[in-house]
C-alpha cells in the first residue's frame, strides 16, 4: 500500500465514553487519505473493545503496558508513514474539515507545523460559551496578548494557547528532526511546540480564524497536587525556551536575574507567612516585576 498522505495518532487511556467521537471524527474527514494509529496505554475499561469495533482498513491498533502519554505519542509517532503527523487525544474531537483546511492553509506557506483555535466541550459534548467561565477567559487572554505582540514565539512565552497535543499538525520532516516528546507528564506538549518553533522558526503558523479542533475539558477536574507539578514545569520550560532566545553575551545576566527573582518571589512569600499577612501580591510586587519585565525586554529584544 502507498504511504498515506496523513498519519493521526490517538494515545488512548480509559477514554471509553469518548474514544468513540475521537475515532469518528478522525474516519469522517472530508480528506480521507490517512491512516489513524490507535496506541492503547494499558486502559483497564472499555476503550479496547470500542476501537476493536470499528472495521476500517485504515486503522491500526497496538496494546501496551501504561507507559504514561508521552511514550504512547512517541510510539505511535515512530509507526506513522504520513507525509503529515497529526495527533487526537482520545477524548478529543476534530471538526469534520480540519484536515482540508490545514492543508490548504500549509501547503501554501510550506508549513511545517499547524495549529488552530479550539472549541472548548464539557463531558456531554455541550460548547463552553460562557465568556466569563476560567478556562475561556485564561485561553483568551493568552490569545489576546499573541495578537498583541503578533509573534508566535513571545506568545508561547506568556502561555500555552495550542492548549493539547491534539492540537498538533506536524510534517513528517519536522516530526523527524525534532525527535520524540520530553517526559515532562503534563507539559509535554508545551515543550515540543517550543522545539519545533526552534527547529522551524519561520514554518510553524497559528491559524487563529479558525476552530478546528473541540477541546475537552472534563466536569471530575478537580485542584490537586499536579497543579503544583504542572506549575514547576512550566516554570521549567519558559526559563529554558527564554534562555535559548538570549544572545548568549546576555544569557548568564538573563539566568542569574530569573533565579534571584523566583528566590525573591519565595522570600517575600515565607515573611508574609511568618507575619501573618496576605499571601497574594500586594501592588507595589506587582508593579515592581513588571518594571523588571519589561527592561529585560527592552535591553534583549529592542522593544
Amino acid at each position: 500500500m502507498p504511504a498515506p498522505l496523513i498519519s493521526v495518532v490517538i494515545p488512548a487511556y480509559n477514554h471509553e465514553k469518548f474514544i468513540g467521537a475521537a475515532i469518528e471524527s478522525v474516519l469522517n474527514q472530508t480528506v480521507d487519505d490517512l491512516e489513524l494509529i490507535i496506541v492503547d496505554d494499558g486502559s483497564t475499561d472499555r476503550t479496547a473493545d470500542v476501537i476493536k469495533g470499528y472495521d476500517d482498513p485504515r486503522i491500526s491498533y497496538t496494546w501496551q503496558e501504561n507507559q504514561d502519554a508521552f511514550n504512547t505519542i512517541n510510539r505511535g509517532m515512530g509507526m506513522a508513514k504520513g507525509r503529515y503527523v497529526s495527533i487526537l487525544n482520545s477524548d478529543d474531537v476534530y471538526t469534520t474539515d480540519r484536515f482540508e483546511k490545514l492543508l490548504a492553509y500549509g501547503e501554501d506557506r510550506a508549513a511545517d507545523c499547524l495549529f488552530t483555535d479550539v472549541i472548548p466541550i464539557s463531558d456531554s459534548g455541550d460548547v463552553f460559551i460562557d465568556p466569563d467561565f476560567g478556562w475561556n477567559v485564561w485561553h483568551r487572554k493568552n490569545r489576546d496578548y499573541y495578537y498583541q505582540h503578533n509573534d508566535i514565539y513571545t506568545g508561547f512565552l506568556n502561555g500555552n494557547y495550542m492548549v493539547t497535543t491534539s492540537n498538533l499538525f506536524m510534517s513528517k520532516a519536522a516530526v523527524d528532526k525534532v525527535g520524540k516528546f520530553s517526559s515532562l507528564r503534563y507539559l509535554h506538549d508545551y515543550d515540543y511546540i517550543f522545539r519545533i518553533m526552534l527547529a522551524f522558526p519561520e514554518t510553524v503558523f497559528y491559524v487563529g480564524d479558525q476552530k478546528l479542533l473541540q477541546y475537552r475539558i472534563h466536569s471530575g477536574n478537580t485542584l490537586s497536587e499536579a497543579a503544583i507539578t504542572g506549575r514547576e514545569q512550566d516554570l521549567q520550560v519558559i526559563q529554558t525556551y527564554m534562555l535559548q532566545k538570549i544572545p548568549d553575551v546576555y544569557r548568564q545576566y538573563v539566568q542569574t536575574g530569573c533565579d534571584r527573582l523566583r528566590q525573591l518571589d519565595s522570600e517575600i512569600l515565607d515573611v508574609k507567612t511568618q507575619l501573618g499577612l496576605s499571601q497574594s501580591p500586594t501592588t507595589l510586587q506587582r508593579s515592581l516585576l513588571r518594571r523588571v519585565a519589561g527592561k529585560v525586554r527592552r535591553t534583549v529584544f529592542g522593544s
